[in-house]
């Protein structure tokens, strides 16, 4: 009897075919990212980014019930205000938050996304640069712990000035100057306090 996948496997296999069949594009982000790039954190879960354009969002859950997902929150107005559209793939058990991304950042971080193979799977990943963003934005102490673990992991291999731009775009459209102040702060910690540019 054949392995079974791995639940986060299955489960990408599949959203990326329903995304296929809409000629949607989307990345991973999140936790599960993270651990790509260095973070040892595990998670029970994936985040999921989707730019649907001009696919309605019926026809993008019709789409994933099809391919083996089934929503997990039915209220359409939770989704409308959130944004996310919050799943369960019932093959392998595992649930996943897929954000409905819009224009802007989010189309830029789709544009920047990385393939990276994944158990022979080709995934599309959020770039370390805008994953840091992400977790800064977040802020909280599990994604602060991540931004240390990526910076740390991937020493000289980021674009530090692109992380930093992000986090300047991110700060003017919420009128939030703590972020900034924060990555730095993130850095001098998994440097060493050393400066990297």
């Amino acid at each position: 009897m054949p392995p079974k996948p791995l639940p986060l496997l299955a489960l990408l296999a599949d959203f990326q075919r329903a995304c296929a069949e809409l000629k949607v594009g989307w990345y991973l982000f999140g936790a599960q990212a993270a651990l790509l790039y260095g973070s040892p954190r595990l998670t029970a879960d994936a985040d999921l980014t989707v730019l649907l354009g001009d696919v309605a969002t019926q026809t993008f859950v019709e789409a994933l019930t099809k391919n083996g997902f089934e929503l997990r929150v039915s209220d359409a107005a939770f989704t409308r205000t959130t944004r996310v559209l919050p799943v369960h793939h019932r093959a392998s058990g595992f649930p996943a938050d897929v954000v409905l991304g819009g224009p802007g950042l989010e189309e830029s971080f789709l544009e920047r996304a990385v393939v990276r193979a994944i158990h022979g799977l080709s995934v599309p990943v959020a770039a370390a640069e805008d994953l840091i963003a992400m977790k800064v934005l977040a802020g909280r102490r599990k994604d602060e712990e991540d931004v240390v673990a990526i910076l740390s992991a991937q020493t000289g291999r980021l674009d530090l000035a692109l992380a930093r731009k992000t986090l300047a775009d991110l700060s003017a459209a919420l009128a939030q100057d703590d972020l900034l102040p924060l990555f730095e702060r993130l850095l001098r910690e998994a440097t060493g306090g050393q400066d990297l540019g």
